[in-house]
């Protein structure tokens, strides 16, 4: 047994969104370029960020989310996941989640 809080989560396989939002964001030399990280540097950045219905206050870059399909659309709304594990457990319960966010 093991004190660490990603070993009881969904989220403890397989490359998360924020992730994959990062390994885009390094340049050549491998240093994280800060100005493509969260949104291109652009006044979006912030609009770009939420945080997944599943695994409360984990942070999920929209963008990064969308190119993986990490997301579902319920009932008007697109939620964004934090890992691949978060959908089946949104998709099992969507009014339980979607609340999560409200």
């Amino acid at each position: 047994m093991t004190n660490d809080p990603q070993a009881a989560s969904c989220c403890s396989t397989g490359l998360t969104a924020s992730d994959a939002a990062h390994t885009a964001a390094v340049s050549g030399h491998g240093k994280a370029n800060l100005l493509v990280v969260g949104g291109g540097g652009g006044g979006g950045a912030a609009d770009d960020q939420t945080t997944c219905p599943v695994m409360v206050g984990s942070p999920v870059s929209k963008a990064a989310a969308e190119a993986v399909g990490l997301f579902r659309d319920y009932e008007g709304e697109r939620y964004y996941f934090c890992c691949a594990g978060c959908g089946p457990a949104f998709d099992a319960d969507p009014a339980k989640y979607a609340a999560n966010v409200a």
